[in-house]
């Protein structure tokens, strides 16, 4: 009986798997037909809990054996395996297991035993794939640890009042000779900065324009007329630009120089045309600022300004500073009172409490995941010079001071980390093979260490020929803190200064925001053609340099948010499409710039195609089987649980299955347990149906009428419920099937938006028409990066 109700479970999490495009709320409850006229109904599913990749569930269902006969209501409990594309919205279920039913209308086993079989027959014709954007909304991501030790001092920030662009040195300028350029550079900045030979003065590139200055930190004009040789490289600039952007839509492009800012330290820009102007959130007594596309607000209680940098909340009196760091859930109470679906709804991810935010830290703990061929799997590390190690406090570990990597020493054994997979070797230079575990204290590095983002990379299980891994959100920069997320640790991590230059993951200076769709965006780099980022020579001519580490993992580059969209992500609305302040008509072309690392070939373009993939790591890599079907070996993996979990204990109807987890799905093909058969069963929407029957946590039913009341299951009767004494996951799963449901409605962008740069083109940028999203480009991975922000920690990459 068991079995058939874990075959039964499979049918009911399949049925979560209808696709992007089959998951609006009007795809359920689902029909199967059953009996002599009758049919099984099952409502969507209800995700718990998410431990690593595995997925904790219940949905409510109805039996009705025949015609015209009163449906019997009952719950599921499931456990499954996730793994998952994040590029592409989708997680693939495997490993189900059925641990709970109750159906208190049922007395007699062999009916629950024949309603097994009955849905049982349907599983092997259903693909196994959910919507990411359903199980955000679903998932209830509990505190269950402490805040790690992040810092929140606040950086360097700077508020103009005119169009300026930020650019960024890690520390006093480091100038080295480029043999490629023939030129000196400055190397610890983002921005190509060239000391030029005969005047022995800075030329800054940007934006399409050059600027110029005899001190490298400051006092840049724009410049026309350019020595000879920069003369040639801007003409190889142009014709790499032209030949990218061939065959794209043609666009307006700014060519207003800006004021250039300098900064050495940890720093921030925000930007207003002219003074600042509020206007008030309706509901609330928080004014916006209504000329910037910064996220500035002013309290009328208190009079304070708060802006929210890096998912960071500070607050001062004076747009000038000093700035206060401010606790997600110290925010005054209307912050959480801004409507969804407002221009500036983006900010309640970093609000306490909203479901936004709880969305955003279940977003933190789905991992991407992926299956690695051990065969083939490489591994490069070099080090600049002979490797040097220094030990990660509170650990028995040590981490390289001088690789392209990050390389821990652990015993008398060596873990690498790239692009999220761990390799290990006997000896720090190689050779490289996959690993099958992690270092034993790796869950102990704290975030003083530069190496804090590999503990977000995992080793889920193994076979002679397969690892299967995975990572979070956490490995590129993007953690839980307390009730919200916020972007990077906030400590400085000293990079190494060799022959090389090897940068260290930064906190301030991008820009950094959230949104739903993408996770984190830059908005730093914001540009009318290529940008503000180093701008080095490859291989493959002139283009943007290859160098890892800004960000963590080296081949990662957070897409670009570019200045000029926001708001309406949780509700379909968008915020003052027709906003072109001080009149300027200007379509913004965001930089399109590709790196293929294993030839050093570099694409720069301006494409508004580009999907979701900086969001999977796994798709550079060679040696990847499979990233959005990850099968697994029957048994391969415990999966055990307790039978009730906290779940209803037997009610004494004889009709509540418990079970210890341990079992697997059948394999009876060829596929490591996939089914064999695609084909769309005959399970349909229901005709007329709707989706408003629901689970609580002890089985109980519940129905929401047309009018918003609640009415509960009882005695085989839908008698009405008190709806303030409704049980709050009831009224939480409720608010994520809307939310869920209007964010598929709405154009989904193939790349994030939220647009916003920390650089500033000429006083800020248009957005989009509210048509239709926009569409972000791939991001560049500079060379170099600016000062991180926050104390001084131990040296290792991520």
């Amino acid at each position: 009986m068991m079995n058939q109700l874990k075959k039964a479970s499979l049918y009911l999490l399949l049925l979560m798997g209808m696709g992007l495009a089959a998951m609006a709320q009007s795809d359920w409850p689902k029909e199967i037909p059953y009996g002599s006229g009758g049919k099984i109904t099952i409502y969507q599913p209800q995700p718990e809990k998410l431990d690593g990749i595995k997925l904790s569930g219940r949905a409510a269902v109805s039996i009705r054996k025949k015609a015209g006969e009163e449906p019997i209501f009952g719950a599921i409990w499931m456990d499954a395996v996730l793994n998952t594309d994040k590029g592409n919205g989708t997680a693939t279920l495997e490993s189900l297991t059925i641990t709970q039913s109750k159906f208190p209308g049922i007395d007699d086993s062999k009916q629950i035993e024949a309603l097994a079989a009955a849905i049982e027959k349907e599983v092997p014709k259903w693909d196994l794939v959910m919507s990411l954007d359903r199980l955000k909304a679903s998932i209830k991501q509990e505190q269950t640890v402490n805040n790690p030790n992040l810092k929140n001092d606040a950086p360097k920030i700077i508020y103009t009042t005119k169009a300026s662009t930020l650019v960024t040195i890690d520390g006093e300028p480091k100038i080295q000779q480029d043999k490629n350029l023939g030129m000196e550079r400055v190397i610890n900045t983002p921005s190509l900065i060239i000391r030029y030979p005969e005047d022995k003065k800075f030329y800054l590139y940007g934006g399409g324009n050059w600027y110029v200055s005899s001190n490298a930190t400051g006092g840049y004009s724009n410049v026309k007329n350019l020595p000879s040789k920069l003369k040639e490289l801007d003409k190889k600039i142009k014709e790499q630009e032209a030949a990218a952007a061939k065959d794209k839509e043609p666009v307006e492009k700014q060519t207003t120089p800006t004021e250039i800012v300098i900064s050495t330290v940890p720093a921030e820009l925000i930007q207003t045309e002219g003074e600042a102007s509020f206007k008030n959130i309706s509901g609330t007594s928080l004014l916006y600022a209504d000329n910037t596309l910064d996220e500035i607000f002013k309290d009328i209680n208190s009079q304070k300004n708060y802006i929210l940098i890096a998912g960071r909340w500070y607050s001062s009196s004076s747009m000038n500073g000093p700035w206060d760091f401010v606790a997600a859930d110290q925010l005054p109470a209307d912050f959480a009172k801004i409507p969804a679906g407002s221009e500036k709804d983006g900010v309640l991810a970093s609000v306490a409490g909203t479901d936004a935010a709880e969305e955003a830290k279940a977003d933190a703990v789905i991992p991407q995941t992926a299956k690695i061929d051990r065969a083939t799997a490489k591994c490069t590390v070099t080090y600049d010079g002979d490797p040097k190690f220094s030990p990660i406090d509170n650990t028995t570990l040590y981490v390289a001071d001088n690789s392209n990597i990050t390389v821990i020493k652990a015993g008398n054994k060596y873990f690498a980390v790239e692009n999220g997979v761990w390799f290990q070797s006997k000896q720090a230079t190689g050779p490289w093979e996959v690993s099958t575990e992690r270092p034993s204290d790796v869950e102990k590095i704290p975030p003083s260490s530069s190496a804090y983002n590999t503990k977000y990379v995992y080793v889920y299980e193994s076979t002679p020929q397969y690892v299967y891994t995975g990572y979070t959100p956490g490995y590129m920069g993007g953690y839980i803190y307390g009730p919200t997320v916020v972007w990077g640790t906030g400590w400085y991590y000293r990079p190494w200064y060799g022959s090389i230059y090897y940068p260290r993951p930064v906190t301030y200076g991008f820009g950094m925001h959230y949104n739903p769709y993408s996770g984190w965006s830059m908005s730093f780099g914001m540009s009318f053609n290529v940008g503000w980022f180093h701008f080095g020579y490859s291989t493959g001519g002139y283009g943007y340099g290859y160098g890892g580490g800004w960000f963590g993992p080296p081949m990662y580059r957070p897409p670009y948010g570019g200045w000029g969209y926001h708001g309406g992500y949780y509700g379909g609305g968008y915020g003052r499409p027709g906003y072109r302040p001080g009149g300027n008509n200007v379509v913004i072309n965001n930089p399109n710039i590709n790196i293929n690392r294993p030839n050093n070939s570099i694409n720069i373009g301006n494409n508004n195609n580009i999907n979701n993939s900086h969001n999977n790591l796994y798709k550079n890599r060679k040696d990847v089987i499979s990233t959005n079907n990850v099968d697994r070996r029957p048994g391969s993996l415990n999966n055990s649980r307790p039978s009730n979990n906290g779940r209803p204990n037997n009610n004494g109807n004889g009709n509540n299955f418990g079970n210890n987890g341990n079992n697997r799905l059948p394999n009876g093909n060829s596929n490591n347990g996939r089914p064999s058969g695609f084909d769309r069963p005959d399970a349909r929407p229901a005709t007329g149906g709707q989706n408003n029957i629901f689970s609580d946590k002890e089985g109980n039913i519940f129905q929401k009428d047309n009018k918003g009341n609640w009415n509960q299951r009882d005695n085989n009767q839908w008698k009405p419920a008190d709806n303030s004494r409704l049980p709050n996951d009831i009224s939480r799963d409720d608010r994520s099937r809307d939310r869920a449901n209007t964010r598929e409605q709405m154009q989904r962008p193939s790349n994030p938006s939220n647009n916003r740069p920390s650089t500033r083109p000429s006083m800020p940028q248009t957005r989009p028409t509210p048509q239709a999203r926009p569409t972000p480009q791939n991001r560049p991975m500079p060379q170099s990066r600016p000062a991180p922000a926050g104390g001084r920690g131990r040296v290792g990459r991520g």
